[in-house]
C-alpha cells in the first residue's frame, strides 16, 4: 500500500544534483580558488627543492638541473589559484637566483640565466591568470542562464486544492547545453492545470522559446474554461515567439508538451502534443497512461490538419502520476543503451511522491555515470485528499 504523502510545505524543494539549492555565485568563486591546499603546496615544493637541488650538487657541472625548475610556475598555473602562483613563481626565482648567484660563468650567463627564470615564471602567472579569467567568464554565463532558467521555472513542491506537485528538475550546466525544460501548475476557476515540456534544441534561445510558453500557459491556464483553449493559446504564443525570431535571425522552434488537468472528480483530461505519456502508480503497480490522441508539438498546428482534442484517464485517490521529459528516458550509460524507466519505475511502485523522485534522481544518476546530455524534468503529481469524493 503506497504511504500518503506528508502535504508539502510551500517552498522550494526541486532536487539539484547535488541534492541542494547552490548559490548562483558560487561556481564563479570556486573558479579562482586553488585545488591544492597552501601546506600541501609548501610541503610539496619544499620536498621538490631540495631533491632538485640534491641532484645539481650530485650530478656537479656535468649536469644543472637547478635550472630546470622554471617549469614549476607553469604546472601551478593549472592546478593553483592566482595568489598560489605567485608565491610559487617568487620562490623558484628565489631559488634560480640564489644557484646562479653561486655558481661559475660569465656576467652575461647570469644575466640570460637569472632573465629567463624571471621570464618563464612571469608567464607562469599571466597563464594562471588568463586561465582564472576565463573560467569566471564560462562560470557567469553558465550561472547567468541557469538562474534565469531557474527563476522561469516554479519553485516546487506545489500544493493545489487538487493536486500536491513535487519535483525533479536539473540543468545541464554546461556551456552549450542549457536546455529548454519547462514546468508549471496553476490553480484556475476550473481545476488545476499542469504542463510539462521541452523545447527544442539548446542555449538561451530555447529558454526564450520555454518562457514564452511558460507565460502563456500562467495566462490561459486562468483564463480558459477549456483544456484546448489552453494549447491553442499556447499554439499561438509559440508560432508569435517564432515569428519574432525570424525576423531577429534565430532558429524557428517547437515545444513538445504535455497537459493535464485536475478537478474534483477521479479522471484527469490530457492534451498530448508530441510528449511522452505519463505513468501511474497505485496499489503497489505500475502502468503507463495510454494516450489516444498525441498531436504534433506546439508550433506546428500548420502542419496538420486534425484539431487538438483532449482525453481522459482514472487517477485514483492516493495514486501518484509520474511524468518527466526526454532527458530521462533518453539518458544513456556507457553502452550507449537508453534510461529502461518503466522497467525501474515497477520497484518504486509503493514509494511516496518524494521517495518516488529521489529513487529516480538516485538511479538515474548511477545509470548515466553522472553523464547527461540533455535537461531532466520529472513531476509526481498526488491527489489531494480534498479533491476526492
Amino acid at each position: 500500500m503506497a504511504q500518503k504523502p506528508q502535504k508539502p510545505k510551500r517552498r522550494s524543494d526541486v532536487r539539484h544534483r547535488d541534492g541542494a539549492v547552490q548559490s548562483p555565485d558560487a561556481s564563479i568563486t570556486a573558479v579562482s580558488q586553488g585545488r591544492i591546499g597552501n601546506w600541501a603546496l609548501l610541503g610539496g615544493l619544499t620536498l621538490l627543492t631540495l631533491l632538485v637541488v640534491f641532484l645539481d650538487a650530485s650530478t656537479g657541472n656535468d649536469l644543472r638541473v637547478v635550472p630546470l625548475l622554471v617549469v614549476v610556475p607553469a604546472l601551478a598555473s593549472v592546478y593553483c589559484s592566482l595568489r598560489q602562483t605567485i608565491w610559487v613563481a617568487v620562490w623558484i626565482t628565489t631559488i634560480v637566483v640564489g644557484f646562479r648567484a653561486g655558481a661559475d660563468g660569465t656576467f652575461w650567463d647570469f644575466v640570460f640565466g637569472i632573465g629567463f627564470a624571471v621570464l618563464a615564471c612571469a608567464l607562469g602567472v599571466a597563464a594562471c591568470a588568463a586561465r582564472i579569467r576565463h573560467a569566471t567568464e564560462m562560470a557567469r554565463l553558465r550561472s547567468a542562464a541557469v538562474t534565469l532558467q531557474r527563476q522561469i521555472l516554479r519553485p516546487l513542491p506545489v500544493v493545489t486544492d487538487h493536486v500536491f506537485a513535487y519535483g525533479l528538475y536539473e540543468p545541464i550546466e554546461e556551456d552549450r547545453f542549457v536546455g529548454g525544460d519547462i514546468y508549471e501548475v496553476v490553480e484556475s476557476p476550473y481545476g488545476t492545470r499542469v504542463i510539462i515540456g521541452d523545447v527544442q534544441g539548446k542555449g538561451l534561445a530555447a529558454i526564450g522559446a520555454g518562457f514564452a510558453a511558460i507565460a502563456a500557459f500562467r495566462e490561459a491556464a486562468i483564463r480558459e474554461p477549456t483544456l484546448t483553449g489552453v494549447v491553442q493559446a499556447l499554439e499561438d504564443a509559440v508560432v508569435r515567439h517564432n515569428e519574432f525570431s525570424a525576423q531577429t535571425g534565430e532558429a524557428e522552434r517547437f515545444v513538445t508538451a504535455l497537459l493535464l488537468g485536475f478537478d474534483e472528480g477521479g479522471r484527469v483530461e490530457a492534451v498530448n502534443c508530441g510528449h511522452l505519456a505519463p505513468r501511474l502508480l497505485h496499489d503497489g503497480r505500475t502502468s503507463a497512461v495510454t494516450l489516444h490522441r498525441t498531436s504534433v508539438p506546439l508550433g506546428l498546428a500548420a502542419l496538420s490538419r486534425e484539431a487538438r482534442t483532449a482525453e481522459s484517464f482514472d487517477f485514483p485517490q492516493g495514486a501518484t502520476l509520474l511524468v518527466v521529459t526526454d532527458g530521462v528516458t533518453e539518458a544513456r550509460d556507457a553502452t550507449g543503451a537508453f534510461y529502461p524507466l518503466d522497467e525501474r519505475v515497477v520497484a518504486w511502485a509503493g514509494h511516496d511522491p518524494r521517495e518516488l523522485l529521489d529513487a529516480l534522481h538516485g538511479d538515474l544518476e548511477e545509470f548515466s555515470g553522472g553523464i547527461r546530455r540533455d535537461d531532466v524534468a520529472a513531476l509526481a503529481l498526488h491527489r489531494a485528499p480534498a479533491a476526492a469524493h
